[in-house]
C-alpha cells in the first residue's frame, strides 16, 4: 500500500429502513431512493403539542406501538386495538405551525382535527396530539452544519439526513449485555436507516465515507444515544436496568462526552441523487 493510499473494506447492505413519522415504527424496504434530504419519506411528519413541541418516544413510549405504511393512498396509521387512518403525502391547505426538532425551526402544516383525535386516542395521551408535514415552501437549517454542511437540509430527523449503523457493533453490544445478565436487543432500538455488514465493531467511526457505483455517503460523526434505546419496539416498554444504554456508554462512547453511548453514524448524501440502493448491494468504505 503506498503512503497516499486510503485503506478501503467492502460492505454490504444489510438492512434498509424508513420511519415516515418520527418516533413510530418503521418500514422495511428491499430498495430505497437516495435524496439529499435522506431516504424518499423517511420522517417525512411528526407528532407534536399543541405548541408545537416535537413528541417522541421519550415522551410517550406508545408511539413505538403505532404501525406505518405507504400505499397509493398516503400514509396509513394503526395500532392493534385502537383501529387505523390515512393521511394523504402530499397535501396543501392546513394551519401553519411554528414547530422545532431539537434547537432547529421549522415552518410546518397541521394535518387536520380528525388525525389529531385519533393520535390523542391513540396514544392514550392527557392533551391534545397533532400531526405536521414540514411546509412544503420551507427548508430546515440543521444546528450542526458545521459537521453536516451548510446546505445539507432534512425533515424531522434528529440530526442528519441518514444514519448509517453496523452489523458487528450490536453483536459487540449484545455479547456484553449477556454477559452481564441483560436480554440481547434488536437493531430496531438504533432506528437505523442503513445496516451494512463487514466492517468491525463500532469501526463506523473512522469511516470517512462509503461510495458505489454512482454514489457517496459522507460520514460526519457519531450517533449519540438516548432512553430511546431502552425502549422495547414492540412493546413500548422501558428497560428497568437502562440497557442498553448503560453498557454502550462504557463500551462505546460519545467522544467529547464519556457519559453518553454513541451508535452508529449520522451522514450526508455527497452524490447519488435519485439512484436506488438494495439490500444486498456492495459498497466501499473509506478511512480517514
Amino acid at each position: 500500500m503506498s503512503e497516499n493510499s486510503i485503506p478501503v473494506t467492502q460492505l454490504k447492505i444489510t438492512q434498509l429502513t424508513i420511519y415516515p413519522v418520527k418516533s413510530m415504527k418503521g418500514i422495511a424496504l428491499e430498495s430505497a431512493l437516495l435524496t439529499s434530504s435522506g431516504l424518499n419519506h423517511d420522517r417525512r411528519f411528526m407528532v407534536v403539542q399543541s405548541n408545537g413541541r416535537f413528541v417522541t418516544q421519550r415522551d410517550n413510549s406508545r408511539l413505538a406501538l403505532i404501525q406505518t405504511e405507504l400505499d397509493a393512498d398516503g400514509l396509513l396509521l394503526a395500532r392493534p386495538g385502537f383501529g387505523s387512518i390515512t393521511i394523504p403525502m402530499d397535501q396543501t391547505g392546513g394551519s401553519p405551525i411554528s414547530s422545532k426538532v431539537w434547537k432547529d425551526r421549522c415552518e410546518t402544516v397541521d394535518r387536520g382535527e380528525e388525525v389529531s383525535q385519533w393520535l390523542t386516542g391513540t396514544l392514550e395521551s392527557e392533551e391534545p396530539l397533532r400531526l405536521v408535514s414540514m411546509d412544503p415552501g420551507f427548508k430546515r437549517s440543521l444546528s450542526k452544519a458545521v459537521f453536516l454542511g451548510t446546505d445539507t437540509s432534512t425533515y424531522f430527523a434528529d440530526a442528519a439526513p441518514y444514519l448509517v449503523a453496523n452489523e458487528s457493533s450490536l453483536q459487540k453490544l449484545n455479547t456484553e449485555l449477556v454477559a452481564d445478565g441483560a436480554d440481547a436487543v434488536p437493531m430496531n432500538r438504533f432506528r437505523p436507516n442503513i445496516v451494512v455488514s463487514g466492517l468491525k465493531p463500532f469501526a463506523e467511526h473512522n469511516v470517512i465515507q462509503v461510495t458505489g457505483p454512482d454514489l457517496a455517503l459522507g460520514f460526519c460523526y457519531p450517533c449519540e444515544r438516548c432512553v430511546v434505546t431502552t425502549i422495547n419496539q414492540d412493546t413500548g416498554q422501558r428497560d428497568s436496568r437502562k440497557q442498553p444504554f448503560r453498557t454502550l456508554a462504557r463500551i462505546n462512547p460519545m467522544p467529547e462526552n464519556p457519559r453518553a453511548p454513541a451508535f452508529a453514524e449520522n451522514a450526508v448524501l455527497k452524490s447519488g441523487e435519485g439512484q436506488v440502493i438494495r439490500v444486498g448491494d456492495l459498497l466501499r468504505a473509506e478511512f480517514g
